[in-house]
C-alpha cells in the first residue's frame, strides 16, 4: 500500500479508501452484508494496508457505523486509522437514500439536515455508534438548502474545536456552493473543508468541468464515491438487469440503473474492457488506476469480496500513457448533473 496526504493537511491516508456502505444489515438494502459476512472483507483490507475507512450515519440506519467501529477496534490501532463519516440524511432504516426511487418515510423536524442542532446531535450519535471519542474526517453528506451556510460552517467549526472532529469534508454539490462555503469559513477564521467526496468515474465525468479544477487549485483532496459507477464499470451489467440481473445488486440498484445505463455508457465499458484485456488487469483495477492518474487522492472502494480489494490495491502500480487515457475517455458523452441529492 502507498500513502499520501489528505489534500493540504498533514493527515496520511492510504491510496485506497474502503467504503463501508456494503456492511450493515440487509434490512436496509438487499445487497448489504451482515457482520459475519463483512468481517473477513474488512480484515483483508487492513491486511492490505488500507487505513482509510468511510461510512455515514444513515447507512443501514446507523448499523454500518456500529460495525465499522467494532471492526476497527478489532483489527486496528486507533491512532493509525483515518475514520470518516457523514451527516445530513435521516438515520432511519426506511430511508434508502436521496436518489433512490424507494418510498421515503415521512420527514420529521430536526431529524435530518445541517442545522446547528442537528450537527451537534448527529456527531454525538455517530461517536457513540462508532465507539470512539473522535472522528478523523466529518463530512456533510449533501448541502442543506434550508440552513444558511454561515450556520453550517460555524457549527462544523465548533465540533472541531470541541475535539470531536479532526478535519472536515464535503460531498456532492455545485462548485460555486463549495467555493462560497470555503470563503465563509476562511473569512470568519473557521475550519475549511479538507476534502471533497464527489461523484466521479469513467462513466460520469461532469465534475471535470468545475469542481475538480477548483479542488486541485485549492489543495482540497478528491475522494470520489462510486469509482466503479456502482459496479457498472466492472463489465457485468446488461440493459435488462432490472428484470434478470446476475447479482442482487444489479437487479435492485435502481440508482445505478437511472445513472449509467445509456448506450454511450456501455461504450465506455467496452473501451475499458478492451484496454484492461490488453494490459492483463481487471476492469475494476483499470478504472481505479484511471482515477489515480486524474489526481484523485483515494477512490472510495466498495467491496463485498476480498478479491475486489486486491483488484483495487493493484491499481496503485498500473501505469497509463496519455494515449491509453485518451482511449478510455473517448466514448464519453455528457450527462445531466447526477448525485447532488
Amino acid at each position: 500500500m502507498r500513502y499520501t496526504r489528505l489534500g493540504s493537511t498533514g493527515l496520511k491516508v492510504s491510496r485506497i479508501c474502503l467504503g463501508m456502505m456494503t456492511y450493515g444489515t440487509p434490512q436496509w438494502r438487499p445487497w448489504v452484508m451482515d457482520e459475519e459476512a463483512s468481517r473477513p472483507v474488512v480484515k483483508h483490507a487492513v491486511e492490505l494496508g488500507i487505513n482509510f475507512f468511510d461510512t455515514a450515519d444513515m447507512y443501514s440506519g446507523g448499523e454500518c457505523e456500529v460495525l465499522t467501529g467494532k471492526f476497527l477496534r478489532e483489527f486496528c490501532k486507533r491512532e493509525e486509522v483515518v475514520l470518516a463519516t457523514k451527516v445530513y440524511y435521516p438515520v432511519d432504516l426506511g430511508f434508502k437514500g436521496g436518489a433512490s426511487a424507494a418510498a421515503k418515510p415521512d420527514r420529521r423536524p430536526n431529524m435530518d439536515g445541517l442545522s446547528r442542532k442537528r450537527i451537534f446531535h448527529a456527531v454525538d450519535a455517530s461517536l457513540k455508534r462508532l465507539g470512539t471519542d473522535y472522528i478523523d474526517l466529518y463530512q456533510i453528506h449533501r448541502l442543506d438548502q434550508e440552513t444558511s451556510m454561515e450556520e453550517i460552517m460555524e457549527a462544523l467549526h465548533d465540533v472541531v474545536k470541541a475535539g470531536k472532529v479532526r478535519y472536515l469534508g464535503a460531498s456532492s454539490m455545485y462548485a460555486w456552493q463549495f467555493a462560497k462555503m470555503q470563503q465563509i469559513a476562511r473569512s470568519n477564521g473557521w475550519t475549511p473543508f479538507a476534502s471533497m467526496q464527489n461523484h466521479y468515474n469513467l462513466a460520469y465525468r461532469e465534475e471535470e468541468r468545475e469542481m475538480i479544477p477548483l479542488c486541485r487549485d485549492q489543495g482540497v483532496a478528491l475522494i470520489p464515491w462510486s469509482p466503479l459507477a456502482r459496479g457498472f464499470l466492472a463489465g457485468n451489467r446488461k440493459a435488462g438487469d432490472k428484470d434478470a440481473g446476475e447479482t442482487s445488486r444489479a437487479k435492485t440498484d435502481d440508482i445505478a440503473q437511472n445513472y449509467y445505463y445509456r448506450d454511450s455508457d456501455f461504450k465506455v465499458v467496452e473501451a475499458l474492457s478492451a484496454l484492461a484485456a490488453q494490459k492483463g488487469v481487471s476492469n475494476a483495477t483499470l478504472a481505479y488506476a484511471w482515477l489515480m492518474h486524474k489526481g484523485v487522492t483515494a477512490p472510495i472502494v466498495g467491496a463485498s469480496k476480498t478479491y475486489q480489494l486486491d483488484q483495487a490495491a493493484a491499481a496503485i502500480d498500473v501505469q497509463l500513457s496519455q494515449d491509453e487515457v485518451a482511449k478510455l475517455e473517448a466514448p464519453y458523452e455528457p450527462h445531466p448533473v447526477l448525485g447532488h441529492v
